[in-house]
């Protein structure tokens, strides 16, 4: 009956004759255990350049398409706010008052100790002067509320002319933050976004698709980089006081270049987009270990991405503005066969050398035996 110390001799002596069966054992055993490290995913839901290039051309419509296809929703820009609106009275403003009148002095003088030095205020919307009632003056032009003084006091007194002027204003002012070098720019009812971003020098690096402007409370649907960098004036709207901009820096949008190319990386994108063929050569190109025919870009929720594959050819031969990529999304770029199988060897060589010296050397001790 054969027992366990021939057994394991027996299988020794076996390893030992035919040292491949270990190697091929070996084998076998790692690549189970690392599989492919770099391969590209060939799933059913892959999509190829065709829908891609689709996708690319939304992306060239701007922000807000970009934002869709992150699944936010788009909100349309009032067109109102492309119009120049009245500088109007305020509550807070001190007015200036003076009055003529051929033989009331004694009001013309009243009036004027006022008036002509301290200023009257605009309070809860309303304007206080002698022998009147309060008038509402707020939301009119300063002509306006001339006008409307006048017709108060000629109901009261003929031959009366009133003259009006702003003492000071309560100034309405735009709030700045980020990457700009003024913190507040004082409103005009025409001060337009496209002054208040020059006034306020946003620099070139600055990320104008992540930059926002708000509106009480809300945010505007503006996109500031068609405004600066394609000169598009329907982005160009008019500022209110109380509006605030935040400027983001340039790394607040990035993608990610991995797999088979010289220096794996993360890229700042803040234009909002980016062709892929930028994105390459950034990222140092495809050396000859990547798979030229699968670069692959993953893009959106990782757990239901939108996966393209694509070919050198595709990147090579179409558009550069039609092939884009938006924050967020990965470019991986596939090792080729021959690139795993050398990875493959280079991982197994220690292994090899150190079975094949403990055979030499075991060998070399039957021999001595």
């Amino acid at each position: 009956m054969e027992t366990d110390k021939s057994r394991d001799a027996t299988n020794k002596n076996l390893f030992l004759r035919h040292p491949f069966s270990l190697t091929l054992l070996l084998f076998l055993l790692l690549l189970s255990i690392s599989g492919c490290s770099n391969s590209p995913y060939k799933g059913t839901d892959v999509l190829g350049a065709d829908e891609f290039v689709i996708d690319s051309y939304k992306i060239r419509e701007g922000k807000f398409s970009i934002l869709e296809m992150e699944g936010e929703p788009i909100i349309p820009l009032n067109p109102a706010y492309l119009d120049d609106y009245k500088d109007t009275v305020q509550n807070g403003d001190l007015l200036k008052v003076a009055l003529f009148h051929p033989s009331r002095s004694d009001l013309v003088s009243a009036v004027q100790a006022i008036g002509g030095t301290m200023g009257y205020p605009v309070r809860d919307g309303h304007l206080t002067l002698p022998e009147l009632k309060p008038i509402e003056v707020l939301g009119l032009t300063i002509s306006e509320a001339r006008e409307k003084i006048q017709e108060a006091y000629d109901r009261e007194i003929e031959d009366l002319e009133v003259f009006l002027a702003y003492q000071k204003r309560k100034v309405r002012k735009v709030q700045l933050a980020g990457m700009v070098s003024i913190s507040n720019i004082p409103v005009s009812g025409r001060l337009r976004l496209f002054e208040v971003l020059a006034e306020a020098k946003v620099p070139p690096n600055a990320n104008l698709f992540r930059s926002y402007l708000v509106r009480n409370g809300r945010p505007v649907s503006v996109d500031m980089f068609k405004l600066m960098k394609r000169g598009d004036m329907s982005q160009n709207i008019v500022m209110r006081g109380g509006d605030k901009i935040y400027i983001a820096e340039g790394s607040a949008s990035k993608l990610m270049v991995m797999g088979e190319v010289r220096t794996e990386r993360v890229i700042d994108m803040p234009a909002g987009f980016m062709p892929l063929r930028e994105a390459l050569a950034m990222a140092g190109g495809i050396p000859y270990t990547g798979d030229k025919g699968f670069i692959q870009i993953i893009r959106g929720n990782i757990l239901h991405p939108k996966i393209y594959t694509l070919n050198w050819k595709h990147v090579m031969r179409l558009p550069t503005t039609s092939m884009l990529l938006i924050p967020g999304d990965i470019v991986y770029v596939a090792a080729t066969p021959i690139t795993e199988w050398n990875r493959f060897i280079v991982q197994i060589f220690p292994t090899l050398t150190g079975i094949e010296l403990f055979r030499k050397g075991v060998a070399g001790v039957v021999a001595i035996q």
